[in-house]
């Protein structure tokens, strides 16, 4: 606590929630702040009017609610789909894209306020800390960070509550035990960890399911559409142009409604402990299926090869919260070069939790009909050139073949 002593303005990362009002408060009483609030709209879909409201009952006199949806997609989310990333081969990293904005904007906020720190409620078993505070030190070398989970005295929810019920903060019924499991959310995605889902070998329960319909109860006529691209970037749904935020609130509830884009996994966190989760992402997982399909049209095998070798470390560093680090920069001008002649359109089916491509087309397309026909060649491509590349590949096998019969 010695660290925090001469710290007189923060600005917190307030959700309204339970843990982020009683933040807040422990801020105002035991380190005697003045608490600026920030209130990120990510398309989470709750109204966040409340927050405001919570804030203002709590005395604080400059609350920030800001609509980051357009900003969060066009520059955060998009970028990341042009490499097609996942982490450990699953994850379509939909928190941890998210931390790098807020953290953005949290320490713009300390520098217009004069603020001394930021501060956020994540926990010290997690990685969004990680996430924050790299993201914010990235930004600004000399901001301070303020992680109470880390900092406070509270060993369990039970003294959370009873700090809450001390300073007349509002216990919602469903917090007055252990809660069930926790959830974050974001236009991309919704995760849920914890508590009912702790037990890997345990099915989740149905209800734990935030953003999309069983792929059992799903309809049972698949839904077509139609996915114009350009440099990478999805622009057009069946036909109409669409801004990023807009784009992709639409293939959510197209992906909702029809079971898709769950996953239950169990993941290594950056801090080092396995962790299981039930994440959906209905949108996105539309998305990366018709982008790697439109690439497979207009991208040349080597850069596509290259691409894909190097996506699990761009994922990764996603995940660890390397957003602003300069790999991840060199790394995102090589894939921003890759997709200039990613541009057509993919016709796909969406049926009870699968998405199916039935189609794709681009003027930039590699695909020609007279080198891969089995009609007559018309010259295109010769068969027999076929051969002596075959022994020029094969020569460094046979001279292996042949020591290998010599000693044996």
């Amino acid at each position: 606590m010695s660290k925090l002593k001469d710290i007189k303005k923060v600005v917190l990362a307030y959700s309204g929630g339970l843990d982020t009002s009683i933040i807040l408060k422990w801020l105002q009483t035991e380190l005697g702040a003045e608490v600026v609030t920030f209130t990120a709209d990510l398309g989470q879909g709750e109204e966040l009017e409340p927050a405001r409201r919570k804030a203002e009952m709590m005395g604080i006199q400059d609350i920030r609610i800001m609509d980051l949806r357009e900003e969060f997609v066009k520059d955060f989310v998009f970028p990341m789909f042009r490499a097609n990333a996942l982490y450990e081969g699953t994850y379509l990293l939909g928190t941890s894209i998210a931390r790098p904005l807020i953290s953005k904007h949290l320490v713009k906020i300390a520098e217009e306020t004069g603020a001394d720190a930021i501060a956020h409620g994540a926990t010290g078993k997690g990685n969004d800390q990680v996430r924050f505070e790299l993201s914010a030190y990235a930004l600004n070398p000399d901001i301070k960070v303020i992680a109470p989970w880390r900092d406070w005295s509270f060993k369990s929810r039970t003294d959370l509550i009873e700090f809450a019920e001390q300073h007349q903060i509002q216990v919602p019924k469903d917090k007055q035990g252990e809660a069930p499991f926790s959830v974050d959310a974001n236009l991309l995605h919704s995760s849920s960890e914890g508590k009912v889902l702790e037990d890997p070998w345990v099915e989740p329960p149905e209800y734990v399911h935030q953003r999309s319909v069983s792929p059992f109860d799903a309809p049972d006529v698949a839904t077509e559409i139609e996915l114009e691209f350009l440099k990478g970037d999805a622009i057009a749904l069946n036909g109409k142009k669409l801004s990023p935020a807009t784009m992709l609130a639409a293939l959510n509830d197209l992906g909702r409604d029809n079971g898709i884009g769950r996953i239950d996994l169990v993941e290594n966190r950056f801090v080092g402990m396995k962790s299981r989760g039930v994440y959906e992402t209905p949108g996105g997982t539309i998305l990366i299926a018709a982008h790697r399909a439109i690439e497979s049209l207009t991208l040349d095998r080597g850069a596509g090869h290259l691409k894909d070798e190097l996506m699990p470390r761009y994922a990764e560093l996603i995940y660890n919260g390397f957003w602003y680090s300069p790999e991840r920069e060199m790394l995102q001008a090589l894939i921003d070069k890759s997709q200039e002649d990613v541009e057509g359109t993919v016709r796909l089916k969406l049926y009870k939790g699968n998405v199916i491509v039935t189609g794709r087309k681009s003027a930039k397309s590699l695909y020609r009909d007279d080198l891969v026909t089995f009609e007559d060649d018309r010259g295109a491509y010769d068969q027999k050139d076929a051969e002596g590349f075959i022994r020029l590949n094969a020569l460094r096998l046979r001279t292996l073949a042949a020591r290998r019969r010599n000693q044996g």
